[in-house]
């Protein structure tokens, strides 16, 4: 093996490591026990949750009394407060009750609450993330092609509703003696992000993945490292809302690498 290969495949190693233990942290995805839309709770009141939520205009009023035990920005709320959507890292959410994160979050013009608890029951049963060890026949030269202007279309998500899903271009790479390509958003540090699925999934992987590569150069070249397919949010909690792949997102060939599914599932 050469002293490249030897340290790529360290490199992917320390990734997985990386990922294993961020989604076990307290505030990983295992961690997410529900996600409340506020139009289904219109009295304001959330079983699971404490304190009253209620959407009004852009905002979110969350009111609370000392039997909530809730605090806002480290500080206990008796009141009320406006809060507007978390968009930092879930420990840094403004709500906040017994170690619980409360999220607020906002799609395509509703609101709602997300419960993240370090107590959940699937961190507690959490025993790895199972993935195919680093081969360097997965690693393949690409070219990112951009569209015009940005593509929008509805996709269902993992709980059952279509939402709109913004696509920047597509990303073309050879597999298995073929030519694929995926149809790619651009992030805002110019990284790309795809949902696909292909001959494996829902077998002997998760329904779809994630595929994050780096930003790709001038000429548009780009490096597809499949060893660094990603299970989803959704894998890990039923809570999320994950976008399904786009169509045209499905490969026809098995990608039989990177992360697979839960270990025991």
């Amino acid at each position: 093996m050469s002293t490249d290969a030897s340290q790529d495949r360290q490199d992917w190693q320390h990734w997985h490591e990386q990922r294993d233990a961020a989604v076990a942290s307290a505030y990983g995805p295992l961690s997410l026990t529900g996600t409340y839309w506020l139009s289904d709770f219109p009295e304001g009141r959330i079983p699971a949750v404490p304190g009253e939520w209620r959407a009004e205009d852009d905002e979110v009023v969350l009111t609370a009394g000392a039997e909530d035990a809730v605090t806002v920005d480290g500080k206990p709320l008796i009141g009320s407060v406006r809060l507007t959507a978390d968009h930092g890292p879930i420990h840094e959410s403004r709500a906040e009750s017994a170690g619980r994160r409360l999220v607020v979050l906002r799609r395509e013009g509703e609101w709602a609450v997300r419960d993240f608890d370090p107590e959940s029951e699937a961190r507690r049963a959490f025993r790895g993330i199972e993935a195919t060890p680093y081969d360097e026949a997965w690693v393949r030269p690409g070219v990112f092609r951009p569209y015009g202007e940005d593509r929008h279309v509805r996709v269902e998500n993992a709980d059952g509703k279509e939402r709109g899903l913004g696509l920047a271009g597509e990303l073309v790479f050879d597999l298995h003696g073929a030519e694929h390509s995926l149809q790619v958003a651009v992030e805002e540090d110019g990284t790309l992000w795809a949902v696909f699925a292909d001959a494996t999934s829902g077998r002997d992987s998760y329904r779809f993945r994630f595929l994050r590569p780096p930003a790709p150069a001038a000429d548009g070249s780009v490096t597809v490292d499949l060893n660094r397919a990603l299970l989803p949010p959704c894998a890990f909690a039923a809570h999320f809302i994950c976008p399904f792949p786009p169509p045209g997102n499905t490969l026809d060939t098995a990608v039989a690498a990177g992360e697979r599914r839960l270990i025991g599932s």
